[in-house]
């Protein structure tokens, strides 16, 4: 199975503009996301794509690949489609530029789903345990089948649970993505649906489309950096 790794990079962010040129150590928050993901050894490649000449000077430092979108787009999982269209390969792994905390084995289970040819599209989550999390509308909450099979994304609180004497078990989302290749183009291809607009959960098209995202459970998590407090965390973690 050919699978390359993608990296969404687009320079300004709404919450914190540029964030991802931000220090982490000893270099940059993409530049240690990167190189977390090349250090894996499970991709054909590794790319970044990006709109930003600061971007792809940071990375050709380090000797990575780069490619420069052509077209404005809404998404990182537009960005990385553009690129995507032109390759011959079967599967594509989204890591979001901001996850520096990338680690080999929840990648490698990822990838590992799409020995069954039923699988298009994979994600990972992980168990929430802190009722802080669980209330927050930060974390996006995700309830499975008993195959592994995203029910729904959300926001809010999901299984609400109304029934206290039974144990519920939340999981949060963690944003990695892999894509077989014609279901990631076919994402591009379906406007926004009324429950992804909703919740502002972008894998929620998939699902109003009729598309199953097949979920592995994963304890990892480290810091995803969406705000100037997220990189302070990340820099006590590294």
């Amino acid at each position: 199975m050919v699978a390359v790794a993608m990296i969404p990079a687009r320079y300004d962010s709404t919450r914190f503009p540029g964030k991802l040129m931000q220090r982490l150590g000893d270099k940059s928050v993409i530049a240690t996301t990167y190189l977390a993901t090349r250090n894996t050894g499970l991709f054909s490649d590794v790319i970044v794509v990006t709109d930003s000449n600061v971007i792809r000077e940071e990375i050709e430092k380090y000797g990575g690949k780069v490619v420069m979108s052509q077209k404005e787009h809404e998404s990182g999982t537009d960005r990385i489609a553009e690129v995507a269209a032109t390759m011959d390969v079967e599967v594509i792994l989204n890591v979001q530029g901001d996850s520096p905390f990338i680690k080999t084995d929840p990648l490698r289970r990822l990838l590992g789903l799409f020995e069954e040819e039923v699988v298009q599209v994979a994600s990972l989550m992980r168990v929430l345990y802190d009722e802080q999390f669980i209330s927050n509308p930060n974390n996006v909450k995700v309830c499975v089948d008993k195959n592994g099979n995203a029910l729904f994304f959300s926001r809010s609180v999901i299984p609400y649970p109304r029934n206290k004497n039974i144990q519920v078990t939340h999981y949060e989302h963690i944003g990695v993505y892999a894509f077989r290749k014609q279901a990631l183009i076919n994402f591009t291809t379906w406007p926004v649906s009324p429950l992804e607009d909703a919740e502002k959960i972008e894998c929620l098209r998939f699902l109003e489309n009729g598309v199953s995202l097949r979920m592995v459970v994963t304890e990892h998590k480290g810091v995803e950096i969406d705000t100037p407090e997220d990189l302070e965390r990340a820099v006590a973690l590294l």
